[in-house]
């Protein structure tokens, strides 16, 4: 199995990723994704933070301007329609539950924590809930992955 895609974090990773959420960054494993200049926007989390508490969403949006650009998609009611293509659309369906295992498998290299055994984010494999994870997982695993979160980052506008 590979390794998933994300590079450690620096000691000024984590502080920028602080700054960014605005609160202190937990559980923060690795860098999955960057801006073109090279600020983190997507970190990788452990699957268990470091209070104990189960944390399924490996892929973590933290760049204010992603952040903002999927709140918007959500504020207008994307989910619904991209629920519509998924109930519609079998390849798309297929597609969706190959990227939930991925992330899975991704989460599951850092530490198996039994409360999320089948559990991913975003609400693969059979809905979409929450574009902010699904963006996140476009953004750390590249295009092709995750057509749902592909087609969320396209029409978010954001350009990393």
């Amino acid at each position: 199995m590979s390794r998933p895609p994300y590079t450690e974090p620096t000691e000024a990773d984590i502080l920028a990723v602080s700054e960014q959420l605005g609160r202190e960054a937990r559980g923060v494993v690795g860098i999955a994704a960057r801006t073109a200049d090279g600020s983190p926007t997507v970190v990788a989390t452990a699957p268990r933070l470091p209070d104990g508490s189960p944390f399924p969403t490996f892929y973590y949006l933290c760049h204010p301007d992603a952040v903002a650009a999927a709140s918007r998609l959500e504020a207008v009611g994307m989910m619904v329609e991209f629920n519509e293509m998924l109930a519609e659309d079998e390849e798309m369906r297929a597609q969706y539950a190959a990227a939930h295992e991925q992330y899975i498998a991704d989460r599951d290299q850092v530490g198996e924590v039994p409360e999320l055994a089948g559990v991913s984010a975003g609400g693969m494999p059979t809905r979409v809930k929450c574009l902010h994870a699904l963006i996140g997982h476009a953004l750390a695993a590249g295009p092709g992955v995750n057509p749902i979160g592909d087609l969320a980052l396209e029409r978010s506008g954001f350009k990393p």
